[in-house]
């Protein structure tokens, strides 16, 4: 059995010839870090996956471009205004943004990625966002990357960073990451931001194909609201300067480099369900024994989104029945009759109906900071697992006034 790839504390500015910064520019409230900038000291392959929503703020737009025109050398970022649904005049102060960026590093502006994460609707304060890009470029360091991390953040808790090392060719690869991501959550990209840079020498192509891979099993893996953001992007650059022999076709060393990549994609999800607007708990649900991959995703999916179950949770209450209902209408395919549950150790159904269980010893275990939920559907082989957190009232506090 293959050991876990560890993760541990670094981030953005943990791979060679990586720096970076985090400022209060105004955006937010006085002295809040509001903007970050992630720069690459040689031209970097990139690749990105986007929201699925059909509204896309400007930022991902612009960014898309610039990716497909070639290598980037940094990333922009900003909080507290998504610059979405704010038309031509959103595209032009994105490009604007680029444009400023490059000036202030030398190179040119299509090498500039741009992101933006905050309120809906309202046109960016270009006179800040612009100043903002001065005193980044000035401050960028390869000590910058927690400043940078705790810079996108908006309704989150806590910053969302991590490292994994993995030796290719007899050398250290390095990937490091920040996120962002509590509300507006939900798979196909969920409310959130994720900013990758690698030292590994891998050909972009493949570089796009292990970010969905990972994507696939983190990110369009949790859940907190339901919600699909405008502005969900993640992007992932890879400059090379590990020494590591280059990644050109699939093989070990690729294999290598997207599960390492998986493994820090998943760490950060779960963080971010974790981190959940209003969130006491995080859930992870776990789909076994399925007939297809699909029908694990959709069932492990369903739980995880139920508001019911997530309120059960919240109150400590083995309402085991949410969850042969969530899975019931997920459109996954199975046997009711054969569905197992188990909440912790505890098992409260079998063969899709009641066990005699102590409430005693499930609310004690619905009580722990990370519940798990395991539904055994007894048709095939195939699992997923999904993350999410519990539905508290904090959570309508938090969006009632997200505005003020």
């Amino acid at each position: 059995m293959q050991e876990p790839i560890a993760i541990h504390p670094g981030g953005v500015t943990s791979p060679k010839g990586f720096q970076a910064a985090g400022i209060p520019a105004g955006i937010k409230k006085p002295g809040v870090l509001d903007m970050a900038l992630i720069v690459s000291d040689r031209p970097a392959a990139a690749a990105a996956v986007y929201t699925t929503n059909r509204v896309k703020a400007a930022p991902l737009q612009v960014t898309k471009e610039h990716i497909a025109a070639g290598p980037l050398k940094a990333i922009v970022v900003n909080a507290g205004n998504a610059n979405a649904c704010t038309g031509e005049q959103g595209l032009a102060d994105a490009r604007a943004t680029t444009a400023h960026v490059a000036n202030a590093l030398g190179v040119a502006a299509e090498t500039v990625a741009v992101a933006s994460t905050g309120v809906i609707g309202q046109p960016l304060p270009m006179v800040k966002i612009l100043a903002g890009v001065d005193v980044l470029a000035a401050a960028i360091s390869p000590e910058g990357g927690e400043e940078a991390a705790q810079a996108i953040m908006t309704t989150d808790l806590v910053a969302k960073t991590g490292k994994v090392e993995i030796a290719l060719g007899g050398q250290t690869v390095t990937i490091g990451a920040m996120a962002k991501g509590s509300g507006m959550i939900h798979p196909n990209m969920a409310t959130m931001l994720a900013f990758y840079t690698t030292d590994a020498n891998i050909a972009p192509a493949l570089l796009q194909q292990a970010l969905r891979a990972a994507t696939k099993v983190s990110y369009n893996m949790i859940s907190v609201d339901g919600d699909t953001s405008t502005n969900d992007m993640a992007i992932i650059l890879a400059n090379g300067q590990s020494g590591a022999p280059a990644i050109e076709a699939e093989g070990p060393e690729y294999a290598a480099f997207t599960a390492a990549l998986t493994a820090l994609s998943i760490h950060l999800a779960k963080i971010m369900a974790r981190d959940g607007e209003g969130a006491t708990k995080l859930i992870e649900a776990r789909v076994e024994g399925a007939a297809t991959a699909e029908d694990a995703r959709k069932a492990a999916m369903a739980i995880i989104k139920s508001n019911l179950f997530k309120c059960a949770v919240f109150g400590n209450d083995a309402n085991w029945g949410r969850v042969m209902c969530a899975i019931g209408y997920s459109g996954a395919q199975f046997d009711p009759a054969k569905v197992d549950v188990f909440l912790g150790s505890v098992q409260t159904a079998r063969q899709g109906m009641a066990l005699p269980f102590s409430e005693e010893e499930a609310s004690k275990v619905l009580s722990a900071g990370e519940v798990t939920v395991t539904v055994c559907l007894n048709d095939g082989d195939a699992s997923a697992t999904a993350w999410g957190c519990d539905l508290t009232y904090d959570y309508v506090k938090i969006n009632a006034d997200y505005r003020s």
